[in-house]
């Protein structure tokens, strides 16, 4: 019956994600969002809203007398990164097609780290356990991104990357965090006025639905490609705005990798999260912790894939459609491993 139950309330707040989502999706298939506002809305999320989050949870919440083990957290999202690249390597080996297999990997190696754990746990969690798992995600986040903005940007382009660039590796959020801990460090979140605290906090609290409407806004942009042989219209809209991270119109007409697809789904949604509960019931960790894992090895995979292979000249042949169906399957595993970890976890 707990397992039932618990089942149940993850799938309530996966359809309500679902369905905030779906605005999102709806907005930009109906041209009532158009890309220019998509592409705004994720600057915004990407570079206010979420750092806000973030700087205030840490200045608010966090010192580093309540979590002594903060670094256990950068170097869990090194060690799970890892074991998404080996899982998804081993899995590509019969892949001939070297970008193909390039795509393959990072989609494996690289899940939805942040937006989608974000608002999940705004719903699933308690109160005062989301504030402890938040600074959780947050402090996960930063070795997530300093991974995929250096070595993921360098291994999807194919090793073409000339220069390496250090300033790439500080995205808004990895900022805040490091602002954070500098206010933490230094002692100077007492001295921040409620005056300034509050707003923030409203500002960061908008990050739990913008975070899904703008994931249900790019999963339509990313929708509008038309499988070779399937007879669909692509509405694709032909002036792609440069740097919006979403696939331009010379790739709407490329196969339906379904094979591929297939052997992603099973690695990314199946197989990882199963090495993860089998991890978790072996060691034994504590119940968020352990929460925490699961839920990033069981999330799909990252839209910021998207982003990073619109940079580069190569035509991407699996980054959309990997981004798109992993999302819409994880509506149904996402719930089901969540459930058996938290039933794993009370026996």
């Amino acid at each position: 019956m707990a397992l039932l139950s618990y089942f149940n309330s993850v799938s309530q707040a996966m359809l309500q994600i679902f369905l905030l989502g779906l605005v999102g999706f709806v907005l930009v298939r109906k041209k009532i969002l158009l890309s220019e506002a998509v592409t705004g809305l994720s600057s915004f999320l990407i570079g206010v809203a979420f750092p806000a989050l973030i700087f205030w949870q840490l200045v608010t919440k966090f010192s580093f007398s309540l979590y002594p083990d903060w670094w256990i957290f950068p170097l869990a999202s090194f060690i799970i990164t890892g074991l998404g690249l080996c899982v998804g390597f081993l899995f590509s080996l019969s892949v001939k097609d070297a970008r193909l297999r390039r795509e393959f990997v990072s989609l494996v190696g690289f899940q939805n780290a942040g937006y989608l754990p974000l608002t999940l746990l705004a719903w699933i969690v308690p109160g005062g356990y989301r504030d402890i798992l938040l600074i959780y995600l947050f402090l996960f986040l930063l070795g997530f991104n300093l991974v995929i903005w250096s070595w993921g940007v360098y291994f999807l382009s194919a090793s073409k990357l000339k220069t390496f660039s250090f300033a790439g590796l500080f995205s808004p959020p990895v900022i805040a965090i490091l602002l954070g801990f500098t206010f933490v460090s230094l002692k100077l979140n007492s001295l921040i006025p409620k005056f300034i605290l509050q707003p923030i906090e409203l500002l960061g609290n908008c990050s739990f639905p913008l975070a899904v409407v703008v994931l249900g806004a790019t999963l339509a942009e990313l929708s509008n490609y038309k499988p070779e042989g399937s007879g669909l219209p692509s509405d694709r809209q032909s002036h792609k705005p440069e740097g919006s991270g979403l696939p331009s119109d010379r790739q709407s007409h490329r196969p339906f990798e379904k094979k591929t697809i297939s052997k992603l789904i099973l690695a990314k949604l199946i197989v990882l999260p199963s090495l993860g509960l089998l991890f978790v019931s072996s060691f034994r960790l504590p119940y968020l912790l352990g929460l925490l894992i699961i839920m990033e090895l069981a999330v799909p995979s990252a839209n910021s894939l998207a982003v990073i292979a619109r940079k580069y000249p190569e035509e991407e042949k699996l980054i959309s459609q990997g981004i798109f169906i992993s999302h819409l399957v994880s509506l149904i595993t996402l719930p089901v491993f969540l459930a058996l970890f938290h039933w794993i976890a009370l026996r």
